[in-house]
């Protein structure tokens, strides 16, 4: 049975390895060393190693998969690791169906932890992790019980509620558009937060929203916000993984066509600064990223390396993060004054529990 849900930071910035462990294992409810089984007793921090299954859209998908490689990357150069069986690496999931032989894969090349990066991973990740309790498992985004096991998962709709209320002060035709990229529980937070957010501001704001069906159509999100941005919508938040690369891209060719257009992307999950760097043909250089909600996927994922290197894997735990546990956040982008006033008093709100953020849109 998995252990009560606890709110850990493992995120706060300046924490050390011992200040984690203490919050992970410091209830009565830590699993003694026999529940990691005999793999963790042979992860020494010298042959130690780490794979990570993706979901749909790969390490360079500049949002989700990206985030949490990044973080592997982060933790393999801290510890002299190279990437490779003997270190950490990755094997890529083009399809839904490929999860099951990706994670078998992991298992058979002996790697001592799998990460499993997404929500659609959860059934394939239950049945190998049941199947293999000499593996210690951690999947971001969802929960799958057993003692070799960790979930992973983040309060997206405070962040969502942030760019919301960003939205709503910037926009200059009250049309708003959200983006996802498969209907999910997890992309549900997203949709609800920003909503809640844009009509905190402005209650009779329009926000239309719209899925690709994909997280790895970036021509199906590029056709999603061509139609947007035609109908007088002016703002875009995509969640959407690599899909959300088309709604920058469209954004940007809409703007080299004509300079006069006011058109904005929110970025998601990373700092997606970069993905609205645009050039024009007189060398003028415009940013269309308005700003980006984080998600410390990469930072979870390179801790939860280093407990279970240490011989400290949370196991049976549950880990949620939110603004609270610096888990979530909203980066300045290119906000004006207005708009970043707005979004620290709604911060403030929400931290002081004043303010509810929904998880689920209401229809």
């Amino acid at each position: 049975m998995v252990k009560k849900q606890k709110y850990v930071s493992l995120l706060a910035l300046g924490l050390g390895v011992s200040t984690i462990l203490a919050a992970c294992g410091g209830n009565g409810d830590t699993a003694d060393s026999s529940a990691t089984g005999s793999n963790a007793a042979e992860g020494t921090e010298d042959n130690f190693t780490i794979a990570m299954v993706t979901d749909v859209g790969g390490v360079d998908d500049k949002s989700f998969n990206q985030s949490a490689w990044e973080g592997l990357v982060a933790w393999g150069e801290e510890n002299g690791k190279e990437k490779g069986i003997d270190g950490y690496d990755y094997i890529q999931s083009n399809a839904d169906s490929e999860f099951v032989t990706n994670l078998n894969t992991a298992v058979n090349s002996n790697f001592d932890l799998v990460f499993g990066i997404g929500y659609k991973l959860k059934s394939a990740m239950q049945d190998v992790a049941t199947q293999n309790p000499d593996t210690m498992f951690a999947i971001i985004d969802d929960v799958i019980e057993g003692e070799n096991t960790v979930s992973v998962s983040f309060k997206d709709n405070e962040a969502a509620f942030l760019a919301g209320v960003a939205a709503a002060k910037t926009t200059k035709t009250n049309q708003l558009g959200f983006i996802g990229g498969q209907e999910s529980v997890v992309i549900d937070r997203f949709e609800a937060g920003f909503i809640a957010g844009a009509q905190s501001v402005n209650p009779d704001i329009d926000v239309k929203v719209e899925y690709v069906g994909s997280f790895g159509d970036a021509a199906g999100g590029k056709s999603k916000a061509a139609a947007m941005y035609a109908s007088g919508i002016d703002v875009i938040y995509q969640a959407a993984g690599d899909s959300g690369n088309g709604v920058f891209s469209e954004a940007k060719d809409i703007v080299k066509a004509d300079p006069s257009k006011e058109i904005w992307v929110i970025g998601v999950d990373r700092d997606q600064t970069e993905e609205g760097l645009l050039t024009l043909d007189d060398g003028t250089e415009r940013n269309l990223t308005l700003t980006s909600t984080l998600k410390g996927v990469g930072t979870a994922a390179k801790d939860i390396a280093t407990l279970t290197m240490n011989d400290e894997f949370p196991a049976g735990e549950v880990l949620n993060f939110g603004l609270a546990e610096e888990g979530v956040d909203l980066t300045d982008g290119q906000l004006g004054e207005e708009a970043l006033t707005a979004v620290e008093d709604a911060k403030s709100q929400i931290l002081d529990g004043t303010l509810t953020v929904p998880e689920a849109p209401e229809n």
